[in-house]
């Protein structure tokens, strides 16, 4: 499915129900309903409208999209606001997120020097501690009478500096992201049950009024982007009814931190920061969504603060980001779903893919979706699908930064091709259970208690814990992985044969215990680096010996490694690798799914380079065989030596038990002969249907040029068609022909570091897709390697025509145009958005590089199975 945006919103009926059936053909299943930023004035001679969001008219958008969609049986979600996070006008300053100002002010001072409150804020406490402004300590605060805040500073008493330090209940006032139209306004807090009831009863139950009686599949929240959220007004007393004492006696220490006990502070502060998003957004929406017979689909990490057993809270949990070798939002997503048993994973993809918008190409992604596979997702949401108002200049309109997947992108035509792979390969990763043998236990409370104010994501800390490193030194051993932290376990136990404790410093008693019953229950446990040594809070310091105590026992029991090439070492001892890769660890990733009497496994170069390697699985099943995720065709694998993948290839692998695959071919390969292969050349190449470009022209060899060459057709986006003819000798028995092209080279990859998004770095022979016909028979499509094709079937002795159908990006065409002037649209709405990497742009490479050929061979036996 995909995320359907719809800027303004200006939308239109006959445009939603076109674009609706354009997405239907091509094989994308559902839709999730996004309201986005106007990208154009009013313009009724365009009909172009732009609706207030929440309006009628609006809601009668809505109501129209998703009965079309149901009547083509394609899925609706709706994204339960606009833009992102959860907000807008219907949120007053006292509902909207909150912070914790902190002021400090050196003694002595002028009674100017007091802070004045801004709209919506409270006085919590004052101080008075030695030190400056700017360091200050914290041991020797000590707190000022009053409820209010005072009317006069402190006088300072004794000798060297002093600093006043007031502690103010504030609000972020961060506004809705992307907003659109009518959904302008403050960011709900999500840690005050009144802001997300007052929100749902003025804004969620107008917006699901559009669906009544067909109520959306889910409900959408996207990623906590909750900014400095840190503070919630009721924070002081829920503090002190979970954790058992006063957290404004600890302001100084949990703003200065810098101490034992500052860390303590702020670790309790976060797991009752955590609490407050459980009990009063998560709970409440997934008990909304309920309530309405729909679901809530949640991509439940950023800040504020939740944590790894906060996932399964909504009844869809949903992940996003490409990082399979490292730590990521997709595997938190996914291992939250397999620990807790929830089959399907969905996670929010391409969304910083080869920008600018338009850049994508099919083979970008496939390289994204196949890193998506491998950390366990079996349920795409493509980020995503630009609605356009009609008459708009091409190629319409586009999301400030994203993959544009809509049919305004040239290599369209293919796309139906994309979403098959896509299907067929989430369909395999829903069958049985995830076999993951590694549990790597979080260390969330040393993420906690390294909270600072504005600061306070476990998510964010985990990417400087959960390393590259330590990823790989299970990942390119052969195993795969899940996270876990101390609530899951308690919750539903510890059933991977082994567990990884990363650097951990701090640990609740109860979960030393739970380690304890782990090992004594067989399990193999492997601490690195630093061990627990700490009490995880302030509320259970009395608990420091104990842990200590029993982590040492511990270690006698359990195996202890200091780095991760320790680790990778000490694996294989362990337990036998599931998917022996031995050099291609680090390219080469995988996703196994167990069932009762078989077991398949994904397999994915995860590269630019051909990969080879020997590959041989723990299974306890003799019979295998090759499942086809293009084709659907099913072949034997004769039990042997070594795997090959072209570049970003992938397989999938399904062994049964003995018998099972008798009556199924065995998996051949194309082997040229050594008549001589019929150089293609004489080329008539046609521009159908382009405004400005040549129409037609000639040219001996593909190769001589690209279209990006001739100054007439620099900036042509579209399909280019080449036709030639070629002469067959009449085929004997079972020969074959196989019509090839150059095989493309890796390229350097030299993304910044730190850039958002990922690419497939592979420079095609094919810019950027194609449609094969043979004498007029449509054979196939190319856009991933290896780039040939089987044309036997069509083709025929004496003459025969070929013509390749090259679709390019729209880039070329946004080249040619003038930037794009929004200081207009800006002027009335406001800056909502900065379009990205739009700078600049030069038309890309277009057509066919390098030579075709067609090769006569025959089909063997493959020499490279599994074993």
């Amino acid at each position: 499915m995909v995320r359907w945006w719809w800027f303004g919103p200006a939308v239109v009926k006959p445009e939603i129900a076109r674009e609706l059936d354009q997405m239907h053909k091509a094989g994308i299943g559902g839709v999730e309903l996004a309201a986005e930023y106007p990208l154009a004035l009013d313009d009724p001679a365009k009909g172009i409208l732009n609706l207030r969001y929440g309006s009628p008219e609006y809601v009668d958008m809505l109501r129209f999209a998703n009965q079309h969609a149901r009547e083509l049986g394609m899925r609706v979600d709706l994204t339960l606001g606009s833009g992102w996070p959860y907000g807008g006008p219907d949120i007053p300053i006292g509902l909207a997120a909150g912070r914790l100002r902190f002021v400090a002010v050196a003694l002595p001072s002028p009674e100017t020097a007091l802070p004045k409150l801004a709209d919506g804020e409270s006085f919590i406490a004052a101080f008075v501690a030695k030190g400056t402004a700017e360091h200050f300590d914290a041991a020797t605060a000590q707190r000022v009478p009053g409820e209010t805040l005072p009317n006069a500073l402190v006088r300072p008493e004794g000798s060297g500096p002093q600093v006043e330090l007031f502690f103010i209940a504030s609000h972020t006032r961060q506004q809705v992201k992307r907003a659109a139209f009518g959904g302008e306004g403050y960011v709900l807090d999500h840690m005050a049950r009144p802001a997300i009831d007052h929100y749902l009863q003025t804004r969620g139950d107008a917006l699901l009024s559009g669906f009544s009686g067909k109520p959306p599949y889910a409900i959408f929240s996207d990623s906590l982007e909750v900014y400095l959220s840190d503070w919630t007004k009721d924070l002081p007393a829920e503090f002190a009814r979970r954790r058992g004492y006063d957290v404004v006696a600890h302001l100084p220490e949990l703003v200065q931190g810098g101490t034992p006990e500052a860390e303590a502070v702020r670790h309790d502060w976060g797991v009752t920061l955590s609490d407050l998003v459980r009990d009063n957004y998560l709970r409440p929406m997934a008990e909304y969504a309920a309530a309405h017979a729909t679901r809530f689909r949640s991509q439940t990490y950023g800040e504020p603060a939740v944590t790894l057993a906060d996932e399964p809270i909504p009844q869809l949990p949903e992940g996003e980001g490409p990082q399979w070798h490292a730590f990521s939002f997709t595997r938190w997503a996914s291992s939250a779903n397999h620990v807790y048993g929830n089959n399907i994973t969905s996670a929010e993809t391409f969304t910083w893919l080869h920008s600018p918008a338009f850049r994508a190409t099919p083979l970008d992604m496939k390289a994204e979706a196949d890193r998506m596979f491998l950390e366990g997702v079996n349920q795409i949401v493509g980020h995503g699908f630009p609605y356009s108002a009609p008459g708009v200049a091409e190629p319409g309109w586009s999301l400030y930064a994203a993959a544009a997947l809509n049919d305004h992108n040239p290599w369209w035509p293919v796309m139906h091709d994309v979403t098959a792979y896509l299907q067929r390969v989430s369909w395999a990763l829903r069958q049985g259970e995830p076999e993951n043998d590694v549990a790597l236990l979080l260390p969330e409370d040393d993420a906690q208690a390294a909270f600072r104010p504005g600061h306070v994501s476990v998510t964010a800390e985990m990417r400087e814990r959960i390393t590259s490193d330590l990823m790989g030194a299970i990942l390119d051993n052969g195993y795969n992985v899940d996270y876990i932290d101390l609530a899951a376990i308690e919750q539903r136990g510890l059933h991977n044969p082994i567990v990884v404790v990363p650097p951990t410093e701090r640990m609740p008693l109860r979960g030393v215990r739970a380690l304890e019953a782990y090992v004594a229950g067989g399990g193999k446990l492997v601490f690195l680096g630093q061990t627990p040594s700490l009490a995880a809070g302030l509320a259970d310091a009395a608990d420091t010996p104990a842990v200590s105590s029993a982590v040492k026992q511990l270690l006698q029991k359990s195996h202890h490694v200091e780095t991760t090439a320790e680790l990778a070492s000490a694996l294989p001892k362990l337990l036998q690798p599931d998917l022996e890769l031995g050099a291609a660890g680090g390219k080469v990733g995988f996703m196994h799914r167990h069932l009762s009497g078989a077991d398949i496994y994904f397999i994915a170069n995860t590269t630019a380079e051909p990969v080879s390697f020997p590959v041989r699985v723990r299974s306890s099943h003799h019979d295998a065989e090759w499942w086809d995720t293009e084709s659907g065709k099913v072949e034997r694998a004769e039990l042997g030596q070594s795997l090959a993948l072209e570049p970003y290839g992938s397989r999938l692998l399904v062994l049964f038990d003995t018998g099972r695959s008798s009556n199924i071919r065995v998996a051949t390969q194309f082997v040229a002969e050594q008549k001589p292969a019929i150089k293609l050349v004489n080329w008539t190449v046609a521009f159908p249907g382009s405004a400005g470009s040549p129409g037609q022209l000639t040219q001996e060899h593909v190769a001589d040029t690209l279209w990006t060459d001739s100054p007439s057709t620099r900036f042509y986006s579209g399909e280019v068609r080449y036709t030639t003819q070629f002469h067959l000798d009449a085929l004997h028995n079972a020969e074959q022909v196989q019509l090839q092209f150059a095989a493309g080279e890796a390229l350097q990859n030299d993304q910044p570091p730190g850039k958002a998004g990922m690419r497939a770095w592979f420079d095609p022979p094919i810019r950027e897709a194609a449609e094969i016909f043979v004498n007029g028979l449509h054979v196939g499509d190319l856009w991933h390697p290896p780039y040939t094709m089987d044309i036997t079937p069509a083709a025929h002795a004496g003459e025969n025509t070929l013509e390749i159908r090259v679709f390019n990006t729209a880039i070329n065409e946004l080249a040619g145009q003038p930037p794009r002037d929004y200081t207009a649209l800006k002027a009335k709405y406001g800056d909502r958005f900065q379009m990205q990497d739009m700078e600049n742009l030069q038309p890309l490479p277009s057509g066919i590089q390098g030579p075709v050929q067609i090769v006569y061979g025959t089909e063997v036996r493959e020499t490279t199975s599994m074993r």
